[in-house]
């Protein structure tokens, strides 16, 4: 089904779907008078019981995600990158299904340890890793510290001491570009990860780690950017890797076991889009490391990839309230409770959603409207030239989908607004998992008075 949308500005109408799911969680059904519902819970009704703006993610839909890497990676490691969304709960359902987990920090180490991970399955990552981060990696025994520069060497080495002992990999930089926008392409040089292969930086790192006594160099590592959706870049990135490990073979007689891709992996954001099909990604993958390793007369070393966004984004819904409706000059602006400081991602890489009127049906023609924040930036606006109805008002009830990675993980105090709320669904039950965080919260902080 399609419905004509309006366009002020060309004076043109397009063909646009309207009953589009395909972004959604697929618990995700139709209700009523212009009603969803997510693992059986009406959107309207958790807005009313928890207020907006609100996060709603799908217990359900984050397991099966992470499942279905388990599947496709059966002889991997599958491990979650925590940066894209992290609490106790999503560490609980992580664990129980199997994945490994990728932190960035001492305060997302020490969240995922005290919700019962086990550390030794732990990645710790970070381009500039503090004191403090490597202590906490160390005192709490991750399985692996990636090494993302050369002076990272001595003092994670210095760190552990002539009696200890730490597995660790190095990131390389394979100088392959991908990744859907310029701020997130992180597998060329001309950016602040890794250590780059072309010049033999790479090759001189692992010569110095594998003279440290206390550093067991288990593999190499790499992550060539985000929201990719072609298997062809990990490809070219995982031949260039191969060659660096018959480089380490030939010149010190060690073949390291371990190979992580990163992540990266590609999701539609609005129905249409295009989004990397893991089960086939998989096959490629295990197919030209096969192909490769056999070339190079190599074994095939144990496989890792790291999804986050693939894993949390799909399962996430967040909803907002409409605070006020204008026109200004041919755009229409459709202002909500929320905006920027709970989800930058629009005003840092331009992103665009689709944002859907729910709670009521309406007949009016679609027509474009801007979603704007309510902060105090030009910047803050959330979905531009989203479809909606012509006769949407303040109090209507819009809920924009593929919202569970780096929106609340990326939250902010701008404004002093408050971060919101995320409420997990499942079998047909909300369950609170992250309170609102409310003006006392911001009191008991500034303590400077």
């Amino acid at each position: 089904m399609t419905t004509s949308i309006a366009d002020p500005e060309a004076g043109r109408t397009a063909a646009a779907p309207a009953e589009d799911l395909s972004v959604w969680p697929a618990s995700t059904t139709r209700l009523p008078h212009g009603g969803l519902a997510v693992a059986g819970v009406p959107l309207t009704e958790l807005a009313d019981r928890f207020d907006t703006p609100l996060y709603v993610l799908d217990e359900g839909e984050v397991r099966a995600r992470c499942r279905a890497y388990r599947d496709a990676f059966p002889d991997g490691d599958v491990v979650y990158a925590a940066k894209a969304f992290l609490s106790r709960a999503v560490v609980r359902w992580v664990r129980e299904e199997g994945l490994g987990l990728d932190v960035c920090s001492a305060g997302e180490l020490e969240l995922a340890v005290t919700a019962g991970f086990p550390p030794e399955r732990i990645v710790l990552h970070g381009n500039a890793k503090s004191p403090r981060d490597l202590a906490a990696g160390l005192r709490c025994g991750v399985g692996r510290v990636v090494i993302d520069s050369p002076s990272e060497i001595a003092r994670l080495a210095a760190a552990v001491g002539p009696a200890g002992r730490q597995k660790v990999m190095v990131r390389v930089v394979p100088g392959v570009a991908a990744g859907g926008h310029h701020k997130i392409r992180t597998g060329t040089e001309d950016q602040k990860f890794g250590i780059p292969l072309s010049d033999g930086q790479a090759l001189q790192a692992v010569a110095r780690l594998l003279d440290q006594p206390g550093l067991e160099l288990t593999g190499l590592h790499c992550h060539i950017g985000s929201q990719i959706t072609e298997p062809e870049p990990y490809l070219e990135a995982l031949r260039r890797l191969v060659g660096l490990l018959a480089r380490v073979r030939d010149l010190h007689g060690v073949a390291l076991p371990e190979l992580d891709l990163g992540g990266g992996h590609g999701i539609a954001y609005r129905p249409g889009e295009p989004a990397l099909d893991v089960p086939a990604f998989a096959a490629r993958l295990r197919a030209e490391l096969a192909r490769c390793c056999a070339g190079a007369r190599l074994p095939v070393p144990r496989l890792a990839v790291e999804p986050g966004r693939a894993v949390v984004g799909p399962a996430g819904v967040a909803l907002y309230r409409v605070l006020s409706v204008k026109h200004g000059g041919a755009r229409v602006f459709v202002a909500v409770d929320g905006g920027m400081s709970d989800n930058p991602r629009p005003a840092l890489y331009g992103v665009r959603y689709a944002p859907r009127l729910v709670g009521r049906r309406s007949s009016a023609p679609l027509r474009r409207a801007d979603v704007v924040g309510r902060h105090c930036e030009a910047g803050d606006v959330l979905a531009a030239d989203a479809p909606l109805p012509g006769d949407v008002r303040p109090g209507d009830l819009l809920a924009v989908p593929v919202a569970g990675a780096y929106h609340l993980s990326m939250a902010s105090g701008y404004n002093l607004v408050g971060r919101p709320p995320l409420v997990a669904v499942h079998a047909g039950t909300p369950r609170l998992l992250l309170r609102r965080e409310t003006l006392a919260d911001h009191r008991r902080r500034d303590i400077g008075a």
